[in-house]
């Protein structure tokens, strides 16, 4: 069969945006075989992709990008964004992992939502020639939505993809894709902008301090970054702060050997957790903010279980206002 004959396939990226969405509605509409696949880390929500791939009945590969994302956090070639977010490396990598799938299981190319001229430092013309070059993919990185500002790729020149059917959308002006979003009976897309936790700063304060004090090279301590309030404490330790019962799950949950676990024994209060544990003041400090965050209801004391290793033991903490640790918040 020639190739202007058979039946193309397409991996494309999806976050679950509006664009992203959009991407493959495009490539369907012309009868393009598409899955895809989303890069799971602390720092991106996958909800949104898992929800689209569900509502566009749409094969989702998740790959586990974190190693990938913390080496870049901590030494991005192409430098950072306003915050800690290395977008152009972050997308070359995220492409090189795409092409690797490509490969495996026979795909004629990658393709994504990226919209020429929206974001001001990862999708300048410049910009995406960078990335599809550092990717090792050159030529098999089609962005439908603005491929006709963009060379060729191979699968077009192949005759595998119309190209005349594909975009020329330019800028951030979001009403073309608002009248292609209700073309194609699309109703449940977020918000643009967001969902990269690297460009919000308070986040990003989190992640310096983690890089500053136990680095990047344990994956679970970045995790950690997403749950409840985080104080480092004078002799070193951190400490988290359950918000909530959610936070709290996930904080027991993710305990291990060495880490000190506190919580309220008397009284409704949070689990806090101090992750790799801390010397004997910090560890007083600890339940010191784990009563002051509990609800004492009026009480001078109370009691805090602290879990170490294999044994626990009790100590009665006085209570103190929360702002006499406001200044350990990160």
């Amino acid at each position: 069969m020639e190739d202007s004959e058979r039946k193309a396939r397409g991996l494309c990226l999806l976050s679950g945006g509006l664009d992203s969405q959009l991407a493959v509605c495009l490539l369907r509409q012309q009868g393009i075989e598409v899955d895809a696949v989303v890069f799971k880390s602390p720092f991106f929500k996958i909800d949104s992709a898992r929800r689209a791939a569900k509502d566009l009945n749409i094969k989702l590969h998740v790959v586990d990008f974190t190693a990938d994302i913390l080496a870049l956090v901590n030494d991005p070639p192409h430098g950072f964004g306003g915050n800690l977010n290395p977008c152009i490396d972050c997308h070359a990598l995220m492409i090189k992992r795409a092409g690797e799938i490509m490969t495996e299981m026979d795909f004629d190319f990658i393709a994504t939502g990226e919209v020429l001229n929206q974001r001001p430092m990862s999708q300048r013309k410049q910009a995406l020639g960078i990335v599809e070059r550092c990717s090792e993919y050159e030529g098999r990185l089609l962005r439908p939505l603005s491929a006709l500002h963009l060379e060729p790729t191979i699968p077009e020149k192949e005759g595998l993809i119309e190209r005349e059917r594909l975009l020329k959308l330019n800028g951030r002006n979001r009403k073309p894709q608002l009248e292609l979003a209700r073309e194609f009976s699309l109703v449940n897309y977020p918000s643009p902008g967001g969902g990269c936790l690297l460009t919000e700063s308070g986040f990003c304060r989190r992640l310096a301090d983690l890089k500053q004090h136990e680095g990047l090279m344990c994956e679970r301590l970045a995790w950690l970054l997403i749950y409840g309030r985080h104080l480092r404490l004078p002799g070193g330790a951190k400490c988290i702060v359950g918000r909530n019962s959610r936070d709290n799950a996930s904080l027991k949950k993710a305990r291990h050997s060495e880490d000190i676990m506190l919580h309220t024994v008397n009284v409704p209060g949070p689990t806090v957790l101090m992750p790799l544990g801390g010397c004997e003041a910090d560890v007083a400090t600890a339940a010191s903010i784990c009563a002051a965050y509990g609800d004492h209801d009026g009480r001078s004391e109370v009691v805090v279980r602290i879990y170490e290793a294999d044994c626990s033991r009790e100590l009665t903490a006085a209570i103190t206002d929360r702002d006499a640790f406001a200044s350990y918040l990160v």
